[in-house]
């Protein structure tokens, strides 16, 4: 038996006994119990995974780029086109929203990669007249050897309300011709050829599915059949409007991959027909269809959808 200690001052202190040991999980004689979770404590949990969610879609992901990266077979691609770099941005939307040195660095990334061309898949601005000055600046540094190329978004169209009255009238002509004096060629259902060391490759643009002034087959009129195609159109669902015409690359945006792909839920602001085509490669009609998610937000919010430069490297099939 331990013996009693004693205080400076004579009197007894009685021994404290030691703490009862912490019971292990490989303790045997005394399993441990957890007591069963109360609706108030799952609901916590709940809220809690939940609101630390809508905390990182607002604050982190919608500048949160990745640069996501593919290799595309392409048939009938010569060899003076072999290993053709291409960069892919889309639906900028300009405006108050997005911060614009955000814009600037994505660009400022797809010129590092030194791509042999730029596609940019359309909504350059967010909405009306006032922030076409301000987009159009953004690219005046772009270059690339075979050029930068853009087509117009539903956002950059001039589009008629339920009364049939059109809003911004001029809009979508006021756009091309900004873009257009800082280099950036705007294809309105145009296509472009290009020659190098005796291969050939189009580069062409439809308008947007939304401004019923989308015209594929006007886009592809003499243009050689057996000439690898890389096709620039904001919405994806004009692939549609394709019919035989061939494409080997269509380049597409506007659903920004819905912006939220909540667990569970999916992507909830996609309808039916969008989400068929709502983000990343397809393959289609013997060609490739790819969605990018966009870089710019209409409002701020994005969840499982980050914001993403895509970058590809056109080779020849095997």
């Amino acid at each position: 038996m331990k013996p009693q200690q004693h205080s400076p001052f004579g009197a007894a202190v009685p021994h404290r006994p030691h703490p009862p040991k912490t019971r292990q999980p490989h303790d045997h004689a005394r399993p441990l119990t957890i007591p069963p979770q109360t609706m108030k404590t799952r609901f916590a949990k709940f809220l809690g995974r939940n609101w630390a969610r809508v905390g990182y879609a607002y604050r982190v992901e919608p500048t949160w780029l990745e640069v996501n990266r593919h290799t595309i077979p392409v048939r009938d691609m010569g060899p003076g086109f072999h290993g053709m770099k291409v960069a892919h941005l889309s639906d900028f939307h300009v405006g108050p929203q997005v911060p614009l040195a955000y814009l600037e660095d994505a660009l400022a990334r797809a010129q590092a990669e030194k791509p042999d061309v730029i596609a940019l898949t359309g909504d350059f601005i967010h909405k009306g007249y006032q922030h076409v000055t301000a987009a159009a600046k953004l690219f005046r540094h772009l270059k690339a050897p075979l050029g930068v190329f853009a087509v117009l978004g539903n956002h950059d169209f001039s589009v008629r309300n339920a009364l049939g009255v059109r809003r911004h009238p001029g809009l979508g002509e006021a756009v091309a011709d900004a873009l257009g004096n800082v280099g950036v060629k705007v294809l309105r259902n145009e296509a472009e050829h290009f020659e190098r060391n005796g291969s050939g490759l189009v580069v062409a643009g439809v308008d947007d599915l939304w401004s019923r002034e989308c015209d594929p087959a006007g886009t592809f009129e003499g243009t050689c059949p057996n000439t690898p195609r890389v096709v620039l159109s904001h919405n994806p669902q004009a692939l549609e409007l394709f019919n035989d015409h061939r494409f080997d690359l269509v380049l597409s945006g506007h659903t920004h991959g819905g912006q939220i792909n909540w667990p569970g839920l999916g992507r909830v602001l996609l309808g039916k027909k969008a989400k068929r085509w709502s983000a990343g490669l397809y393959s289609h009609g013997g060609g490739h269809l790819y969605v990018n998610k966009g870089v710019g937000f209409g409002w701020r919010f994005r969840f499982a959808t980050r914001p993403e430069l895509a970058i590809f490297t056109l080779q020849p099939t095997s």
